[in-house]
């Protein structure tokens, strides 16, 4: 998927003959699009050149290979890009990635291209160009944003590496790296917590109304996120037992976590009052907008090869209307705080491998690598604390 940029007021020429394989692109060169992405061969003013530059790539394009010539030319930023844009896609398509992690890493994508421009070929890339692409980034961004591009520009050039399209690693450099620890303590220090008190949610639980009332208690009940939220599948739920069972959408975690009383009748309600689904495809989500559409979405549209994105959390919205409504809104308060409340919460039980569980979190230590099963009544214990916590001693069963 490219995300290079149209040229404006072209006169587009016509093909050589009817069975000319190739289209004019209004990047004043000859195309085609194979295997859903896009692929150029050549100026408008050189059609046979375009054609044979195709017939001698057009077995690997159609196996999804870089073409050998390709390989000993070298492999630009534009098509790198493209390459990584296309297999994350296949990710989100799949619900293996967040429509909000695919935007950053499209955002990012065309700000590498940006930056050193579709055609220059990767291996020309030294650590002085990362060193200006990191000092260019907008001053408005905090520390948290810029780790994150950082994060992203450097997986897009590994994932090169990974793929055998290049020789050898890029090297970035000691300067192209995230925030220092003290700058995200000092950013966090200034921003404030990020945490709803018990107080403050019972009277978000008691305005809310269906479905985000069982959408709140469900995050509050197991940390699940906007879009674990959105995703959730009706399979994962066993109401009668009082039990989810769903590996977290970004990592493939698994994840399981006792439901909560007010959960359950909860669910129950909005799961009585879904909407019918749009699409054949969200047929089984447990919850669905008004519209009968994910609550997280992200929508794709292509003409002549540029790519227009389109991403929509409704439940971040209704969320932020209810703080305001609560006058509760406060900055970096939104429905992802609640992953935060249950991880600060739970961690108050002091069984952080059982809440780590239900977040869905991979420690890279020994006592994860040996540990083989984590007990229920632990998971219980975790959750039931985080009750407690919220609503009080009279409310547990």
């Amino acid at each position: 998927m490219s995300i290079s940029r149209r040229s404006p007021n072209l006169i587009k020429p016509e093909k050589p003959r009817p069975d000319f394989p190739l289209f004019p692109h209004a990047t004043n060169r000859w195309a085609k699009k194979i295997l859903g992405r896009l692929h150029y061969f050549g100026p408008w003013s050189d059609p046979q050149s375009a054609l044979d530059a195709y017939l001698d790539q057009k077995d690997d394009l159609h196996a999804g290979r870089v073409p050998r010539a390709k390989r000993q030319e070298g492999l630009a930023v534009q098509e790198l890009t493209d390459r990584f844009l296309t297999s994350k896609r296949h990710l989100l398509e799949t619900r293996e990635l967040s429509p909000r992690t695919f935007l950053d890493y499209y955002e990012c994508c065309k700000m590498v291209v940006r930056q050193f421009h579709g055609e220059r070929l990767v291996s020309d890339l030294r650590p002085e160009d990362f060193e200006t692409l990191r000092a260019g980034l907008p001053r408005t961004w905090g520390p948290s944003r810029r780790g994150k591009a950082v994060q992203i520009v450097r997986c897009v050039f590994r994932f090169a590496a990974d793929e055998d399209l290049i020789d050898k690693p890029v090297k970035f450099g000691k300067s192209f790296k995230r925030p220092s620890k003290k700058t995200m303590r000092l950013q966090r220090a200034k921003n404030g917590k990020r945490m709803f008190e018990a107080e403050e949610l019972r009277n978000i639980i008691a305005a809310a109304s269906r479905p985000l009332r069982a959408m709140i208690l469900l995050a509050c009940n197991t940390g699940f996120g906007n879009n674990d939220i959105s995703s959730l599948p009706l399979s994962a739920l066993d109401l009668e037992k009082a039990w989810v069972d769903f590996p977290r959408p970004k990592t493939g975690v698994p994840r399981r976590c006792p439901l909560w009383p007010e959960t359950i009748e909860a669910l129950h309600d909005a799961i009585a009052h879904r909407p019918k689904q749009k699409a054949e495809a969200d047929a089984g989500l447990v919850f669905l907008t008004r519209c009968g559409t994910p609550w997280v979405k992200c929508d794709f549209e292509t003409k002549d090869g540029k790519v227009t994105i389109k991403t929509d959390d409704a439940l971040s919205k209704e969320m932020t209307k209810l703080l305001k409504a609560k006058k509760l809104k406060r900055l970096g308060l939104s429905f992802y705080t609640l992953r935060h409340v249950f991880e600060t919460v739970g961690g108050e039980s002091r069984d952080q491998p059982a809440v780590d569980h239900i977040m869905g979190h991979a420690r890279d230590d020994m006592a994860s690598v040996y540990r083989e099963r984590i007990g229920d009544d632990r998971l219980k214990a975790v959750v039931d604390h985080v009750r407690t916590w919220l609503f009080g001693e009279k409310k547990q069963a």
